[in-house]
């Protein structure tokens, strides 16, 4: 199976938001209504922008930390599961207000761990600019089984973090996942290369919308999406972190 062929079978990305199948979108649309690849780099520009600008105000005013991420989380679902059309105005609400959660969650970890923000955050963007270099060139390829593996993957984070979610309501947690030991820390690891590995099939979605003449608003669906994943693997990689500098 080829590997636009393994794509068009199993879905364009592990990401949520790119789990539906835009194919009957790639028409004979005018140049000017299409989908282009600085087109999408640019509005992902404009949400990272946003999102620092939220971030700033989490960090002053980190009461808004939880409201934002509860607004955030609807408006990402709205996008996701009921109009994707309308990515061009809910994106940026959700950059903003997940903005602020991390500007206020991350606060909470900077008061622990002096210095740990700006560590999560090169490390994030470090990774961001590996792993596109990585695809660019070949390294890394979105094959089936790649897919295959992550999306499992992804399944199995998602299936441990509802347990550790339903837990916490008895007084427990799994250990594995919230305390330092090295077992600990290995699976943070682990879970932030699931993440960091996301990233490509991202890019390889954003590629091949623009090479097929997709609609002009997947531009900011697919920038969404980046922001979904980018938002995952800083809270990640902060949690990571936490756990090694608490030993």
């Amino acid at each position: 199976m080829s590997k636009h062929a393994a794509i068009n079978r199993f879905g364009r990305s592990a990401n949520p938001a790119f789990t539906k199948n835009f194919n009957q979108f790639a028409n004979d649309l005018p140049l000017s209504d299409r989908m282009t690849l600085d087109g999408a780099v640019n509005k992902t520009g404009i949400l990272l922008s946003l999102c620092f600008g939220g971030a700033f105000i989490g960090w002053n005013i980190p009461q808004l930390m939880f409201p934002a991420m509860l607004i955030g989380f609807v408006l990402a679902m709205i996008t996701i599961f009921r109009s994707p059309a309308k990515a061009g105005s809910t994106a940026p609400l959700y950059a903003l207000t997940q903005g602020i959660f991390l500007g206020g969650i991350t606060l909470f970890f900077e008061a622990q761990f002096p210095g740990i923000a700006i560590q999560a955050l090169a490390l994030t963007f470090g990774i961001l600019a590996t792993l596109l270099v990585c695809y660019k060139s070949g390294l890394i390829l979105p094959t089936q089984n790649f897919r295959l593996m992550l999306v499992s993957a992804m399944g199995g984070i998602l299936l441990l973090y509802l347990v550790n979610f339903v837990m916490s309501f008895f007084g427990s947690t799994l250990s594995f996942l919230t305390s330092n030991s090295p077992m600990s820390i290995g699976v943070s690891i682990l879970i932030v290369g699931v993440a960091a590995l996301s990233l490509v099939l991202d890019f390889d979605f954003i590629e091949e919308g623009a090479e097929k003449g997709m609609p002009k608003y997947m531009e900011w669906y697919g920038a969404f999406s980046l922001m979904v994943t980018l938002i995952w693997l800083y809270l990640e990689i902060l949690r990571l972190l936490a756990k090694i500098r608490s030993r």
